[in-house]
């Protein structure tokens, strides 16, 4: 049984902005429906922007924290972050403490683009906030860096502050209820945890695909592409779910090791593992939409990747000569996550050259988004007097079994709350991970084109 959550204040820098309005405010809404919030529970939200007061940042938040009441919810602006800036910080939330009998329990969340992480975290030592009495834990949105280089000056500066059991880089991917399924489905069933090696399984394919394309998000995104904003962490969580070794106990930081295992024994990628591409213009369910180098924010003759598969090799006892395929890529045909597993055909082709019978390999599906569950590919005969063999399937969905899912940054926000590292990102992954790619980063290359409302280049295996 999960412990419950102690009292504490959350401060969320970059209050005002879309990832607090869309996520975290209405996921802090949902944990409070459902009586999983502490008592007495304060949030202080902190922006730049001068004009919200206490009673503007409660309507900001009304919509998904009405029932928290007027005095739970607070704003203060950190003008330019001057030290005098976080030092009035400082004193309004020992006053709020004080105010609401706190003890000193506090999680700093950092809705900020990450050129403002250092800024923040400097400020808050510099104003003695990254120590108290109780608790202090503080949160970074991913990226976490642009390149090994940056992601090593970023946790030096973290580190310089904050131990790392006081540090949750938070990967939203990891709190998808269908994700956290996966140590289960393997370790808790032994039907397929005995299949899962190189004996029984051909390849793996892990997909995340976007039917949208970059929108309001050019400027971030043409500085970054495919392979830093996608496949460095999203994709390559979700390798680490589906390769790493059962865990000694279940526990953070058993878990996260294993996950560091698998880095360890995988081959770094170089340009000749990759195929990059970019969406061309053209037209969507008889719809027109711009190609990539047409969207607002777009620099002229980019050459950022929208779309990028990726061959990847763990060269352990499990894994070895078994490929992984990491694809992801935006203005696809649909939206879509999932992992595939093809397991290796019958050693010996009892049914060819009869008709009607083309069998294929077994397939296991793990849908992460949409329509959560899984489903198993495998081979019947029709019935009939004549040896004809057709695929079925059978699946499973969460949904119909358990209802709607919550929000991965429910999950995620509760466990920053209750002290569990197990759904985030340690240090050590971090720039293994950045390590990994960067031949691939350091020299790209060249995109091809491919139709909007596809699945990606027509080269693409």
């Amino acid at each position: 049984m999960t412990a419950p959550i102690p009292p504490l204040l959350l401060v969320i820098f970059g209050a005002t902005g879309d990832l607090t309005r869309r996520k975290l405010l209405p996921a802090l809404g949902a944990l409070h429906a459902r009586g999983e919030l502490p008592s007495p529970f304060v949030i202080l939200g902190v922006a730049r922007d001068p004009h919200p007061d206490d009673a503007a940042f409660r309507d900001i938040a009304r919509a998904s924290l009405s029932q928290l009441g007027d005095a739970a919810v607070h704003y203060q602006s950190i003008g330019a972050g001057s030290p005098a800036d976080f030092t009035r910080i400082a004193d309004d939330i020992a006053a709020l403490e004080r105010e609401h009998g706190l003890s000193g329990n506090r999680v700093f969340y950092l809705a900020l683009p990450p050129q403002g992480f250092v800024e923040t975290v400097e400020g808050l030592a510099a104003a003695g906030l990254h120590q108290s009495a109780g608790f202090t834990r503080i949160v970074v949105e991913k990226p976490f860096g642009h390149d090994l280089e940056s992601s090593q000056a970023l946790n030096r500066r973290l580190h310089q502050y904050f131990d790392e059991s006081q540090i949750f880089r938070i990967d939203h991917y990891l709190g998808k209820e269908t994700v956290r399924n996966l140590m289960v489905f393997r370790f808790a069933n032994p039907v397929f945890e005995t299949q899962w090696n190189r004996d029984r399984i051909a390849h793996v394919e892990i997909s995340v695909a976007e039917a949208d394309g970059v929108g309001t998000r050019a400027a971030y995104y043409d500085r970054a592409g495919a392979v830093r904003d996608m496949v460095q962490n999203h994709l390559t969580q979700l390798l680490c779910h589906v390769a790493m070794e059962p865990p000694a106990t279940f526990d953070a930081e058993a878990i996260r090791d294993e996950k560091l295992k698998v880095l360890r024994s995988m081959r770094r990628v170089t340009p000749r593992d990759a195929l990059l591409a970019q969406y061309a213009g053209g037209s969507v369910d008889d719809t027109a939409v711009p190609g990539y180098l047409d969207e607002p924010g777009v620099k002229p003759g980019s050459t950022t990747e929208t779309f990028a598969a990726i061959d990847v090799h763990i060269d352990n006892w499990r894994w070895h000569g078994v490929p992984f395929v990491l694809r992801t890529g935006k203005r696809l045909r649909r939206r879509s996550t999932r992992i595939v597993v093809s397991f290796r055909p019958a050693p010996v082709r009892l049914f060819t050259g009869l008709p009607g019978c083309d069998v294929g390999p077994d397939k296991l599906t793990i849908f992460i988004q949409p329509d959560e569950g899984f489903s198993l590919t495998f081979s019947v005969k029709e019935p009939g007097e004549h040896i004809r063999v057709r695929e079925q399937q059978l699946g499973f969905k969460y949904r119909e079994a358990f209802g709607p899912l919550a929000d991965a940054y429910e999950t995620l926000l509760a466990d920053v709350m209750q002290g569990d590292h197990t759904l985030f990102v340690r240090s050590d992954w971090v720039e293994r991970s950045w390590y990994l790619y960067a031949p691939l980063l350091e020299a790209p290359p060249a995109p091809v084109p491919y139709r909007p409302g596809s699945w990606g280049p027509d080269a693409e295996p």
